[in-house]
């Protein structure tokens, strides 16, 4: 488990993004309002499940099969793949807006027609995310950060309004946020359903790479 992308909430977690993680002893997640992702080291024994379960909650864990004390339930076992994004071509984009806090409920109203992926309130807070507008104003495509270890980057809730879809949205924004990640000399990466082979053809067609396959697994914690 030496690579950043073999464990990577984990090395996200106590690495980067620990500002915002909540942390015990061999055990971290992000807050609920922000994402579903907690993490463990390789080999977490079961202090370290006790102290997964003290930080409250179904987390989602990603990397090595995890085999959990008796009085877990496993909640959600999701196949994904991991892109590697190293020959990405990148670009910014003139009409991409940057997305905060005021923007929050139409990124909650796109995410809900579209189904990313997990997003919350405050997902936001993980990174950069544009986004990109019709004439009317409307937000009809975004894209942004999510996990970020040490030295990479992912781009995640890429979505765009089934109205506006295939006029190539999606491309230019993990192309902008692309761009945003090799600026501070980070490596973009994402994930993505294993059996979602149309988002699988685009970004392989963008330069990413797959890197290894991976699931997405839900524990909820006894009692």
């Amino acid at each position: 488990m030496d690579h950043p992308l073999d464990n990577v909430a984990w090395a996200a977690l106590t690495g980067p993004q620990a500002p915002l993680a909540l942390r015990r002893g061999a055990a971290a997640r992000f807050p609920a309002e922000v994402s579903v992702f907690g993490g463990l080291p390789a080999g977490a024994d079961a202090a370290a499940w006790a102290d997964l379960a003290a930080l409250g909650g179904t987390a989602v864990l990603t990397g090595p099969d995890r085999v959990p004390p008796p009085g877990w339930t496993v909640t959600a076992v999701i196949p994904g793949v991991q892109l590697d994004g190293t020959a990405l071509d990148v670009a910014s984009d003139a009409d991409a807006v940057v997305l905060g806090p005021a923007d929050v409920p139409e990124m909650l109203d796109l995410v809900a027609r579209t189904r990313p992926g997990p997003f919350a309130a405050r997902t936001h807070e993980l990174g950069v995310y544009l986004g990109l507008r019709d004439a009317s104003g409307a937000l009809i495509a975004m894209a942004g950060e999510r996990m970020r270890p040490p030295g990479w980057a992912e781009i995640s809730a890429v979505c765009t309004d089934p109205a506006h879809r295939g006029k190539g949205l999606a491309a230019r924004l993990v192309r902008a946020v692309g761009a945003a990640i090799r600026e501070r000399g980070e490596i973009p990466f994402l994930h993505t359903g294993a059996d979602n082979d149309p988002a699988i053809a685009l970004y392989e067609k963008l330069g990413f790479t797959l890197r290894r396959e991976t699931h997405f697994t839900g524990f909820r914690p006894p009692g």
